[in-house]
């Protein structure tokens, strides 16, 4: 089995571990309902994309403040 011919330092190795971060998701407001979505797909809470209705979707069951008190 092929073996380094020389130990690599824990700077050079540091140095190319450096590159492997993960990029942080980027998200838009819907301009429909107002919520926070992925760019460039249509909106699973409403269905819209780029204003025009896509789909037909039922809401997600969400409970608000509003709901929990009746």
């Amino acid at each position: 089995m092929a073996e380094p011919k020389k130990k690599l330092s824990k700077r050079r190795t540091g140095q190319r571990r450096a590159n492997y971060s993960v990029a942080d998701v980027a998200v838009t407001v819907c301009s429909q309902c107002g919520e926070t979505i992925r760019p460039h797909i249509v909106c699973p809470f409403c269905g819209y994309y780029k204003n025009v209705a896509v789909k037909k979707t039922l809401a997600p069951k969400r409970i608000l403040a509003d709901q929990e008190t009746k």
